[in-house]
Order: structure tokens, then sequence, then C-alpha cells
């Protein structure tokens, strides 16, 4: 098992960000990483009907089955080597400990008004 997947599976079975499951995070990722915990910390991680978004520092970014609409994801990360961005990063945390804002509404709908 790879050091992505343990802290994955670490964070399910814990339900909360430990300072042991950051540092792990952190060993595997980086800035992205605590770029990743500070968005989460935040509440920067939405979820609405269609899409999970992550507001970003610019924009906000649309996030599917690891991938996402930022441009980090597009042009630097590797994810056959396991590599995602921030964004990423920040649902996959979010949603083992309990941190999405759900939204009971169309994120394409929402949208428009930004």
């Amino acid at each position: 098992m790879s050091d992505v997947e343990d802290w994955r599976a670490a964070l399910s079975d814990a339900g909360e960000l430990t300072p042991e499951i950051a540092e792990a995070i952190l060993d595997a990722h980086g800035d992205r990483g605590s770029r990743a915990i500070e968005s989460v910390s935040e509440g920067r991680v939405k979820e609405y009907r269609d899409f999970t978004v992550v507001v970003g520092h610019e924009d906000e970014y649309v996030v599917e089955e690891g991938g996402c609409t930022c441009a980090d994801s597009a042009y630097n990360v590797d994810q056959a080597k396991g590599e995602r961005c921030w964004h990423s990063l920040a649902v996959d945390i979010a949603e083992r400990v309990g941190r999405v804002d759900h939204h009971d509404m169309w994120y394409s709908d929402v949208r428009e008004f930004i």
C-alpha cells in the first residue's frame, strides 16, 4: 500500500484529521497537501447535486473522480504517479472527515450568478 493509500485509509478509519494523518498528507503531497488541509478547515469544499466544487483563491474548481478543472491538474499533475492537485486532495480529505458543505441545488444554476 502506498503512502497516499495509507493516509486515505487512516483518515477514513479515524474520521478526523489527526496530527499523524496531517503529517502523512504533507509528506506525500507537500504544499498541495497543506493547501488542501487549509481549504477543508475553512469549509471551502462544496457538494451540489451535480458537482463537487472547491473554492480556490481565484476561482471555483469542479472535482470529479479525482480530476479537477484547475490548470495545475491539467498541466502539472501526473495522476499515474498518484499526484493530485490540492482541490482534489481537499475533496478526499473533506469526504473522509465529514467536512463537505452540502447544497441541495444544481451548481450549473448557481454558477450563472457568480
